[in-house]
């Protein structure tokens, strides 16, 4: 058996998601020995927030926030494994997605922060990060990549399952119950317009349960105006990111929209994720299981809003499928670093749309 370490930190940006996990050689199927959640430092929070929007000396702002988030990456490491009893020693690689800050496929590149040599001198562990380049230099848009993960450990043969991840963009995975045929694209937003329009107007991070959100009504217009975004119309695959759903632009549509409550705008934002969601996958069938995982799990009407729009589904957390929504992700990654110690592709190229399948990520060696 081997021992892999999963780092994930999302688009929202709402704290560090590390796993312990173990693998048998040439098994997908993983057995979580250990989590930890770590918080982001308020300081360094707000700087990556700030880093997502262009602006000026990004080099020497990302340079050292590359570092810093590496040194967070490693305090999350030390805490995992003090609460696991388990050695440096005994890991065979961190498989660290980093903390992306940009992502711009169709100008060839996508950038994720937190120095994978860095983190492999502070820990002394193997680590294996920019897993989404290689995908890129294919042709492809490295992103989402969950989706092979997905497949490797909840597709079952004949039993078509769709699984969402809402984290501040959202991805589904469609798994049709052949493996041949796995696909998957990036939805839309996710929380990261609720969680900004959030930020302006209280303390704290993110509207917690949806709470705030349902305190508001639904603005018909403004919802059709921000689903009119030429992005929901794209074929895939597709994926995008922040920089597609800025601030800026939520402004800009609302600016057209006077005299809004603060929480219909919030309603109305998740009306929009709920919807955007909901509609990119119902045409691809007719009814079948949908399964949350992701921060947007953990909102009861976000949640009920997309079944809402899927009348003929089922839908549950990935709870039912013997995995915890919060750590799906962080798993995925661990199972990346996994696939390339074993040489085998982590990439699917009917989600990313790469030339053809590949070993994903780099190796910084810990000792």
């Amino acid at each position: 058996m081997a021992l892999y370490i999963g780092l994930m930190s999302g688009t929202s940006m709402d704290g560090i998601d590390a796993t312990l996990v173990e693998f048998q050689p040439h098994d997908d199927q993983p057995t979580l020995i250990a989590t930890h959640a770590e918080s982001w430092p308020t300081e360094i929070v707000t700087r990556l927030h700030a880093i997502c929007t262009p602006g000026e000396n990004e080099i020497d702002r990302m340079g050292k926030l590359d570092q810093e988030v590496a040194e967070q990456f490693a305090i999350a490491v030390q805490a995992l494994l003090k609460k696991s009893g388990v050695k440096s020693s005994a890991i065979t690689a961190i498989g660290s997605h980093g903390q992306t800050i940009r992502h711009r496929p169709e100008l060839g590149f996508t950038l994720q922060i937190g120095n994978g040599a860095r983190l492999a001198a502070l820990t002394d562990i193997d680590v294996i990060c920019d897993f989404r380049m290689k995908d890129i230099a294919l042709g492809g848009q490295g992103a989402p990549l969950v989706p092979a993960f997905h497949q490797a450990v909840f597709g079952i043969a004949n039993q078509p399952r769709f699984i969402l991840n809402i984290g501040g963009i959202a991805n589904v995975s469609v798994l049709p119950g052949n493996s041949e045929q796995v696909f998957g694209f990036d939805t839309g937003p996710g929380n990261t317009l609720m969680d900004a329009w959030y930020r302006l107007h209280h303390t704290g991070q993110y509207d917690a349960g949806g709470k705030w959100a349902a305190s508001g009504t639904v603005h018909h217009p403004l919802l059709d105006a921000f689903l009119s975004h030429a992005y929901f119309a794209l074929p895939y695959p597709k994926s995008t990111g922040r920089e597609t759903f800025t601030p800026n632009w939520l402004h800009s549509i609302l600016a057209d929209f006077n005299n809004l409550s603060t929480a219909d705008i919030q309603r109305t934002l998740l009306e929009l994720t709920a919807q955007s969601s909901a509609e990119a996958i119902r045409d691809l069938a007719i009814q079948s299981e949908l399964y949350f995982c992701g921060g947007g799990a953990h909102n009861p009407l976000l949640c009920e809003r997309i079944l809402a729009h899927l009348p003929d589904w089922t839908g549950a957390s990935t709870d039912a499928l013997g995995m915890h929504p919060d750590w799906v992700e962080s798993i995925a990654f661990a199972w990346l670093a996994h696939c390339f110690v074993e040489k085998r592709s982590g990439n699917l190229p009917a989600v990313t749309g790469a030339r053809k399948p590949t070993i994903l990520g780099a190796l910084y060696p810990g000792k």
